[in-house]
């Protein structure tokens, strides 16, 4: 008999929203025609299976959150526990004017869970954990680019703001260059010791740099991008950087049907204004992949000095547009490169103009 009375909720699907923070998460449950409970919870994974569990044995199970400083350990962690979870972007949940109005955890959890139910929310690729932390070498990398490089401004505008003359070595930053910002010399102590905290912080960050470099060059030798680096510096313009930053970033191409999906992701298109007979079209997308976006231009310009066919296709786009939209077209071609070394594994061959 205590078999027979036992709660079977097989055949139906619970929808999970929740509303991700760094010490709660607020979970809204949601049945087909029914809105269970919303509730706040330690920000772990097991207290919400065994929750699922106890009150909804045999279901199944699919949850929602948005993408953020959390990255995807929620994911995995859900996925390993049988839970169907999607990732989703925040600026496409659709929202009420009410729910932007009066935002809340509550609401906002709510709304996940609802979007889900009916379907009117599409999750993001969610990458593998491998290609993630290789990703993150790459980031952490271009972070000490950046702060290198407002080191460097740092220097500078010490310099002046008490009147030293920069010689012509500080745009390369060469060694005879430091040699001089080290030999000079403030009218007090205090200023030595602010150029020698500045001295000191740029030189940490080329050491960490510099090894940053090697490791990467070591994580391209692996199985899992030999292959792939070698295929992409057969096109000009990318060097061993640029192939690993494409590769960890776009991951597997097959996810994009057609060019046009990749462009969109990259950010290689414009933003459109149409209503009614009126149609118009806006400058590039502020909708992108930053890192990808800005890397593929820059080795577009290096392209150009490398590639005749690519030289000659900008100099016809620059009769007709300015010169920088016309490094976009060429950007989309160079990413139509790169999507068919990938896909059909074989090197570029460079046409003659």
């Amino acid at each position: 008999m205590e078999h027979a009375n036992r709660v079977d909720f097989s055949g139906q699907t619970i929808y999970i929203g929740i509303d991700v923070h760094k010490k709660s998460w607020t979970v809204s449950i949601l049945l087909e025609h029914l809105e269970h409970k919303t509730f706040t919870q330690l920000p772990e994974v097991a207290p919400l299976v065994s929750y699922l569990h106890r009150h909804f044995p045999g279901a199944s199970y699919r949850a929602v959150y948005e993408a953020g400083y959390c990255g995807f350990w929620v994911h995995d962690r859900l996925v390993e526990n049988g839970i169907v979870c999607m990732v989703t972007n925040p600026a496409d949940v659709p929202t009420r004017d009410k729910e932007r109005r009066r935002k809340g955890d509550r609401s906002d959890s709510r709304k996940l869970a609802r979007c889900l139910r009916s379907a009117q929310v599409e999750g993001i690729h969610v990458p593998t954990r491998a290609t993630t932390e290789d990703r993150g070498l790459i980031r952490t990398r271009q972070a000490m680019v950046r702060k290198q490089t407002r080191c460097k401004n740092q220097i500078k505008s010490l310099l002046l703001f008490y009147g030293f003359p920069t010689p012509e070595e500080s745009r390369s930053w060469s060694r005879n260059y430091i040699r001089w910002l080290e030999g000079l010399r403030f009218e007090r102590e205090s200023g030595n010791l602010a150029m020698r905290a500045y001295l000191t912080e740029l030189m940490q960050l080329r050491q960490i740099i510099a090894q940053l470099n090697r490791d990467l060059l070591l994580l391209s030798r692996t199985d899992d991008y030999r292959e792939g680096v070698h295929l992409l510096k057969s096109i000009p313009g990318i060097s061993t950087l640029s192939a690993m930053v494409f590769l960890t970033e776009l991951g597997e191409l097959s996810r994009f049907a057609s060019l046009d999906k990749l462009c969109g992701y990259v950010g290689l298109t414009p933003d459109t204004h149409g209503s009614g007979e009126k149609q118009g079209v806006g400058d590039i997308t502020r909708r992108c992949n930053q890192m990808l976006r800005s890397l593929l231009i820059e080795c577009s310009w290096t392209a150009l000095r490398k590639d005749p066919s690519l030289a000659l296709a900008y100099e016809t786009y620059c009769k007709r547009t300015r010169r920088t939209k016309a490094v976009v077209k060429i950007a989309r071609k160079l990413l139509n490169r790169i999507r068919f070394v990938l896909n059909t594994r074989h090197r570029y061959a460079m046409n003659v103009a």
